[in-house]
């Protein structure tokens, strides 16, 4: 405590322990400390005013913190209360530990008593849960002997009973009315039932084995239960027959607790099966004879057989809807009464489709013969019966799984179908066949009658104007036609992949009736060209016919004359006959390749080899029809040559290529000749370059202007030149060189080209000849075939000049 001589013995200051506990706060302690010296520090609310400070002393400085003595003393005083309070909380905390040392060796030394006493507890217990498991063997034991012991007993009065029974029905053959009141008592039909089954098969049982004894010589087998079989079989179908008339009744008053316990009792026959037969066979829809007419009627309606695909269809769609409906409403009984619904469907499934389905099926899938067809017309050909199997598949497919969405046990529904139509599928690719080939035999006898009626309707009149050389619409190849070949082969490429799901049969049967398509389109095409191709050989004989000699009368000239230029008229109408023929096989094979690339190639190309074989058969057919096109493009060539020929011989005169006599200035036009070939190309080549397209215009194009550059140089061997005549013929080679240039082949540009250099050979001074080969050495030899036709040839010895240009 602070003493009367410290600052800070005026302030009392009591530092408890209590000051420490709970929420310690140092700002707390410290204000406590201070407040009594600092009042002046306190707050607004409760400090008192502050007393004027002192009045300096005179000769002092005034201290800056009076107060500092007085906290430097109590600050002093509260540290060695602090100490004092450490000291007894040490002394405090030393005891304690004592006592929670004391206290801790007694919890050891309780709990190690207590662990001992727990470890004896835990034996005692397994010992007694070993003897507990000992005893509850022991009474499963006995509870196992107990429990065999009344099976057994059970067993043997169930034994003495059955050959109490067994001795009843193996009394007098056929008599059945001495037996126990069991059998006849009809509350209690199924334990008769049961009894009875377990006697019949125990009596079966013991003569087979009597059976194999006696077989083996032994004397002592027993005897005697062939009487209680035959009288237990005989007790078994009578019960039998009784419970399935009462199973009738009941259906037929539909009561179908009944009839469920008439199907249970049954179900321990045979295991039920003949029950099971017996309710599907006597379904109306399989007895009843106004059923199966109706059905009949449904599916073909009034017109019988004559009716066509499209009512069939609708038929079998309206008989199949009625048919699965049924079956529903029947699956609802079966589940209510018997036991194993599910063999009940499997039965009845397998009933409506081999007898109800197969009955429709046989009325309306009659097969055709192939060595006899049907005809296509009023009986559809081969067509009708493959579509009418195509339809008649497919809705039964759908039928198939209706049925199998509503249940048929285990039934393999789908196998089931297939076997329907097995006879059908069997022959189906040669069916096929044989239909498109009717089919496209057909279609050819049309188109031949179309076109001898078009020829027979233009008379005589149109025969004597040259009208039989041209090509009439109907004979013409149209696509249209081939189009329709196409649209007869997806149709059965179509039912070909209804019919059939394996890969390879798929691709098999797509190969085979690709093939016809191939060979239709084929024989088409090449027939048409064919045709195109006789109006070429006519118009060229008709030429032929009109070519005379020189010495011929004027009006026989004139009449020749008169019958070329119907003769040309004639070659150019089947020019173009056969143009468009070929454009139109272009446009045909364009169609055969989309079909071919965009149905056959994913429905082959599955199966290893089978897309590049038909490549090949579509290459060997496209190949004929090649050849055929290119057989009469070459006619053309030579139908568009011999008019080009015939108006060079008539048209070209002698004095073209000559200095006018009258000393009329030169004509530089070209030559009328020229004017009129050139004319006569631009309008009959017009088809040619719409008609073809690629490569085949290009041969065609090149092959014609080869022809005309060496008919034209066969031409001018003819003719002498002046240097006048010279220009001309350079106009004129100008004019043919700037019609070819169209072909757009430069082979035959620069045939003209040189030809037109070649020209210069006429128009030159004699002595300039020579420089014309330096400049141009490639003409040498067409040069010197020309030089010779100058009409100064030989007046200024240019023959002497030629030779010393080659000695040179």
């Amino acid at each position: 405590m602070p003493t009367s001589a410290d600052p800070a013995a005026a302030l009392p200051l009591t530092l408890d322990l209590e000051d420490f506990k709970g929420d310690f706060s140092f700002d707390a302690l410290f204000g406590g400390l201070v407040d009594e010296l600092l009042p002046e520090y306190r707050g607004e609310d409760d400090a008192a005013p502050a007393p004027p400070p002192p009045p300096p002393v005179l000769g002092a400085a005034p201290p800056v913190f009076p107060a500092v003595d007085e906290l430097l003393g109590l600050f002093k005083h509260s540290c060695k209360e602090l100490v004092d309070l450490r000291r007894q909380i040490d002394k405090r905390l030393q005891n304690l530990k004592k006592e929670v040392a004391v206290q801790d060796a007694k919890h050891r030394k309780t709990l190690g008593e207590l662990e001992k006493g727990v470890d004896g507890l835990f034996d005692s217990f397994a010992r007694l849960d070993s003897r507990i498991s000992s005893v509850g063997q022991t009474a499963a034991k006995i509870g196992d002997h107990l429990q065999s012991a009344e099976s057994q007993r059970e067993t043997a009065s169930q034994t003495i009973d059955l050959i109490k029974y067994l001795m009843e029905f193996n009394s007098t053959p056929g008599d059945l009315m001495e037996l126990s009141p069991l059998f006849s008592d009809d509350s209690r039909v199924a334990e008769a039932a049961s009894i009875a089954q377990k006697l019949r098969s125990f009596a079966e049982e013991d003569v087979g084995r009597h059976g194999v004894t006696s077989a083996v010589g032994s004397a002592n087998a027993s005897r005697g239960l062939e009487v209680a079989v035959a009288n237990l079989q005989e007790y078994c179908n009578e019960l039998e027959n009784r419970l399935l008339a009462q199973f009738d009744a009941a259906s037929q008053r539909r009561e179908l607790s009944t009839m469920a316990e008439c199907a249970k009792i049954l179900s321990q026959f045979n295991r039920g099966t003949s029950a099971m037969q017996h309710y599907v066979a006597t379904r109306p829809m399989f007895i009843d004879v106004e059923i199966m007419n109706t059905d009949i009627q449904v599916v073909l309606g009034d017109e019988g057989l004559q009716a066509d695909c499209n009512s069939i269809a609708d038929g079998l769609s309206t008989l199949y809807k009625e048919i699965a409906d049924t079956v529903r409403k029947e699956a609802a009984t079966i589940t209510a009464v018997f036991p194993s619904p599910n063999e009940v469907m499997a039965i009845l499934v397998q009933r409506v489709l081999e007898q109800r389905v197969t009955t429709i099926l046989d009325r309306i899938l009659i097969k055709p013969s192939l060595a006899s067809l049907p005809p296509l017309e009023g009986e559809g050909g081969l067509l009708q019966y493959l579509r009418i199997l195509a339809v008649a598949y497919d809705r039964t497919k759908e039928l198939a799984k209706d049925l199998e969405s509503i249940g048929c046990g285990d039934l393999d529904i789908e196998g089931l179908t297939e076997s329907i139509y097995v006879s059908h599928k069997d022959e189906y690719t040669e069916f096929e066949q044989a239909s498109l080939r009717q089919l496209f035999q057909s279609k050819m006898a049309e188109l031949r009658a179309e076109a001898k009626q078009q020829s027979e309707s233009t008379g005589s009149i149109g025969r004597a104007k040259g009208a039989s050389l041209t090509t009439s619409p109907q004979q013409q190849i149209s696509v249209t036609v081939v189009t329709e070949f196409v649209r007869w082969n997806e149709e059965a490429i179509a039912r070909c992949t209804l019919l059939f799901s394996q890969p390879t049969t798929v691709a098999a049967n797509v190969r085979s009736i690709f093939a016809c398509l191939l060979d239709q389109v084929s024989q088409y095409l090449t027939e048409g060209l064919d045709r195109a191709r006789e109006s070429l050989n006519e118009a060229q004989a008709l030429r032929d016919r009109y070519v005379i000699g020189t010495s011929v009368s004027r009006r026989v000239a004139a009449a020749a004359a008169s019958a070329q230029e119907v003769a040309a008229s004639a070659g150019e109408s089947s020019f173009r006959s056969f143009m468009i023929a070929v454009q139109r096989c272009t446009s045909s094979i364009a169609i055969l390749q989309q079909y071919f690339s965009n149905t056959i190639s994913r429905l082959l190309l599955p199966v290893d080899g089978a897309h590049p074989s038909a490549c090949e058969d579509m290459g060997s057919a496209v190949s004929v029809v090649e050849a055929a096109a290119h057989k009469g493009l070459l006619q053309c060539i030579d139908t568009v040559m011999s008019e080009v020929e015939r108006l060079l011989s008539s048209e070209q005169k002698a004095t073209d290529y000559r200095t006018p006599d009258d000393g009329a200035a030169p004509d530089h036009r070209p030559t009328n000749a020229c004017i009129r070939i050139v004319a006569y190309l631009s309008r009959v080549l017009e088809v040619a370059f719409s008609a073809l397209e690629g490569l085949n215009k290009q041969s065609f194009l090149t092959e014609l202007g080869n022809r005309m550059h060496k008919g034209l140089l066969n031409h001018w061997q003819k003719f002498t030149f002046s240097p006048s005549g010279g220009l001309r013929l350079k106009r004129d080679i100008t004019e043919y060189g700037d019609f070819v240039r169209s072909f757009n082949a430069p082979s035959i540009d620069e045939k003209f080209e040189l030809l037109g250099i070649v020209a210069n050979v006429f128009i030159v001074a004699p002595e300039s000849l020579a420089s014309l080969f330096e400049g141009t050495p490639s003409i040498r030899k067409d040069a010197l075939r020309f030089i010779q036709l100058r009409d100064d040839y030989k007046t200024a010895k240019i023959a002497s000049m030629l030779n010393n240009i080659m000695s040179e």
